[in-house]
């Protein structure tokens, strides 16, 4: 098939192989089969394989998209006498606050400049302040504004205060180095469509089995949502509790296929070249960033917009598109942002092309870059 390719500069879900995407054509299956749950075990251990977990690990896979692995998180993993403190520092880690708000959780919603990372004192001061806090949630990449949050130094401060640590990894899993366990981690999540570059609708908790098993005990808030059930089906059938994305499951064992063979430090190097290349073309052009550059991941630019009049997103975005490239809008606040983002398999000669047509696009709506302050 003759697919057009198309560049994602978004931050997820990502650019694909075409090999990715032809996965999904296969033979229709019930995914009651036992051929199907093996091939769900399977990807089940290399989900935990990829953040260098050992036996003590496992892997829980869920339907939806990544906000559903807050939800089953927060909810599950909260004892009954229990309040779960939020590190707050941008707008994916304040979504793991509104779960909090929903489900009526006791919660510390620990507010922090969304321009820098998280400082591991402001969380062991609230944890102090706060002895009830069972749960310390946080985000590893920060993907409203590319900020990167030192989640080894959390994680010490939560487990010496006797708290589960649970992060989303959701833009970073797969594309920056985590070590589960040296890292301090004892839940993290992700889904299929960013950094494994697959298909979305297949989302992943993986995490302390034992933690799992003593969630059992914890009051049940959520019935699809439930860690532990969902655990327990996988253990006890092989199956997810309810009908699992099956074309995507299979479009995720061939991403996963074509992780190994890329190879980890391979594909983080791919991925900081782009990102490279990123700064270089927004330099070239005259851009600032919102962000200052010993704060930001390594995967997300968050870019200020001109002060140009004439400047406008929906134009630029527009044409962009039209040529097979797709920019997006920020997500801080009233700030006047947009987003490029070094996911996906793309490489540097990619974004070359783009910041091509992205000249162009500021050309024909004749806009400049310049910047009052």
């Amino acid at each position: 098939m003759n697919i057009r390719r198309n560049i994602l500069l978004n931050p997820g879900p990502a650019t694909t192989t075409d090999t990715v995407k032809m996965a999904q054509v296969v033979p229709d299956i019930c995914p009651r089969e036992k051929e199907f749950a093996d091939i769900m075990k399977g990807l089940r251990r290399d989900l935990v394989k990829v953040v260098h977990g050992d036996d003590r690990y496992t892997s829980v896979l869920f339907c939806g998209s990544g906000t559903i692995n807050i939800d089953v998180c927060l909810n599950s993993l909260l004892p009954a006498e229990g309040s779960v403190l939020v590190a707050d520092n941008g707008s994916y880690s304040s979504r793991g606050a509104d779960v909090c708000r929903y489900y009526g959780l006791p919660l510390v919603d620990l507010k922090l400049p969304f321009d820098r990372p998280i400082d591991p004192a402001e969380v062991e001061r609230a944890l102090d302040e706060n002895p009830g806090v069972a749960v310390v949630y946080a985000c590893h990449h920060e993907t409203g504004t590319g900020v990167l949050n030192p989640i080894r130094e959390i994680g010490a401060v939560a487990h010496a205060h006797g708290c589960i640590f649970v992060v989303d990894t959701t833009s970073s899993y797969a594309m920056l180095p985590i070590d589960i366990a040296a890292d301090n981690v004892d839940f993290l999540f992700a889904s299929a469509q960013k950094g494994l570059m697959s298909m979305t609708g297949l989302s992943f908790v993986v995490g302390r089995e034992d933690m799992i098993k003593a969630s059992a005990a914890y009051p049940r808030r959520s019935y699809y949502c439930n860690l532990f059930m969902q655990y327990d089906c996988f253990e006890k059938t092989g199956e997810m509790h309810f009908t699992p994305p099956v074309q995507t499951v299979y479009a995720t064992i061939q991403a996963m296929k074509e992780y190994w063979a890329e190879g980890e430090t391979a594909k983080f190097a791919r991925h900081r070249r782009v990102f490279e290349a990123i700064h270089a073309g927004l330099a070239e052009l005259g851009f600032k960033c919102l962000i200052r550059r010993e704060h930001q991941s390594g995967l997300v630019v968050a870019v200020r917009y001109p002060d140009d009049p004439r400047w406008s997103f929906e134009k630029v975005h527009d044409y962009c598109y039209e040529r097979g490239f797709t920019i997006y809008p920020g997500k801080v606040g009233s700030a006047g942002t947009f987003r490029l983002c070094a996911l996906g398999a793309i490489d540097a000669p990619d974004i070359v092309a783009f910041f091509k047509v992205f000249k162009e696009a500021l050309d024909a709506i004749g806009a400049k870059v310049v910047y009052n302050g």
